[in-house]
């Protein structure tokens, strides 16, 4: 390498920090001395709050003698599949690389992979889910009969109530819209092709979906008591997805946001967005990295779900409501992932939150309007 090549190099603190996996530095003691953004977000603290804490005050081994292992500073230590306890968040299964930091006695560096978190965003076929959802495609024909009557009475209705009702009949008719479209794509589940993708303003979407729900709580005879927290980023770009999916999406999470938040002293559901740097998925059409920078969260302080179950909320049928189909979050899945999007589900036992997040690709080009495979990053 030339020299004018080495004087452009970043230094390493910056490569440290843009790197996707969790690296941290141990000072002898076992203690976190430094730490990447990764692993922030990994350990859900920020450096402040961290640096100078034992490691095992973060996280636990299942495997007491793996923790031994590290105790040996000049051994290198590699290990897959590792399951911790991890403060505040339960469970994970990692990968984790340690190995002395050379010249420095005592001294080590870690590199951990989440695996929970890989597993959750992985590509998979979805040909359970798909045969399963194909069941609107059953019932489209009896649906679409009173929806049309619904459309027809808003229609009619709109010509009897004040100007200042007439947002209230004009919803009704966009929402049956948008329904009877969900229902056809519904219907083309069974050739799996997505539908095409274009540039979407999220925040029209979560304000739609808010203002849906908060129409719905207002008609019935004992509105839901919550207080809805949000936490917009106004600088997020166009993200690529289709506006009637990701209208969909956020009200099937913030209605069973705000239902799982009524068990709480101070119901509450915070609605979030934000750019997640460093996250990237494979596609399956092409190989090509495809990086998922917006990030979407909807979070609730109830009491979260069954932990038995937790690892299969977005399985058909797996529902804890006593009414529940089980089918609202397999479809928030399939839609999420036909937007080349992915959705994750998450506990933080020590904030009493429940997180579900939702990571999509920007719109960056827009040739991007065609479909999902000529998406790039």
């Amino acid at each position: 390498m030339s020299v004018a090549a080495r004087t452009l190099l970043p230094e390493a603190g910056r490569l440290v920090a843009s790197l996707p996996h969790a690296v941290v530095l141990l000072e002898p003691g076992f203690k976190i001395a430094s730490l990447n953004p990764a692993a922030e977000q990994f350990f859900g603290q920020s450096l402040r709050r961290l640096v100078g804490r034992r490691l095992d005050d973060m996280l636990t081994f299942a495997d007491q003698r793996l923790a031994e292992r590290l105790n040996d500073f000049e051994t290198p230590v590699s290990a897959r599949e590792v399951v911790v306890t991890l403060k505040g968040k339960g469970a994970r299964r990692i990968d984790i690389n340690v190995a002395p930091v050379a010249d420095a006695a005592a001294w080590q560096v870690m590199t951990i992979h989440d695996n929970s978190a890989a597993d959750a965003l992985g590509d998979d076929s979805g040909g359970v889910d798909n045969a399963i959802l194909r069941g609107p495609e059953i019932m489209a024909h009896e649906i679409k009969n009173p929806l049309a009557g619904i459309r027809g009475a808003a229609q009619l209705l709109a010509r009897k109530v004040e100007e200042r009702d007439r947002a209230l009949t004009d919803l009704i008719t966009a929402e049956v819209d948008r329904i009877a479209g969900l229902i056809e794509r519904m219907q083309k589940l069974s050739v799996r092709t997505a539908p095409p993708v274009e540039p979407c303003n999220l925040h029209e979407a979560a304000r739609r979906a808010i203002d849906i729900i908060g129409a719905g709580s207002r008609e019935r005879d004992k509105a839901s008591r919550y207080r809805l927290v949000e936490e917009f980023d106004p600088s997020l770009p166009p993200v690529l997805g289709s506006p009637d999916a990701l209208v969909q999406v956020l009200i099937n999470l913030l209605s069973n946001a705000i239902e799982a938040s009524q068990e709480a002293d101070d119901p509450r559901v915070t609605i979030r967005t934000r750019f997640a740097s460093g996250l990237q998925l494979h596609t399956t059409d092409s190989g090509a990295p495809l990086r998922l920078p917006v990030e979407l969260r909807v979070s609730d302080n109830g009491p979260g779900v069954d932990p038995t179950m937790r690892d299969h909320i977005f399985e058909p049928f797996v529902t804890t409501k006593k009414s529940g189909q089980g089918l609202g979050l397999p479809l928030v899945r399939k839609l999420v992932r036909d937007m080349n999007g992915r959705i994750t589900h998450e506990r933080d036992e020590e904030g009493r939150l429940t997180h579900f997040r939702v990571h999509l690709p920007l719109a960056r080009e827009p040739r991007a309007r065609s479909g999902r495979k000529k998406v790039t990053s």
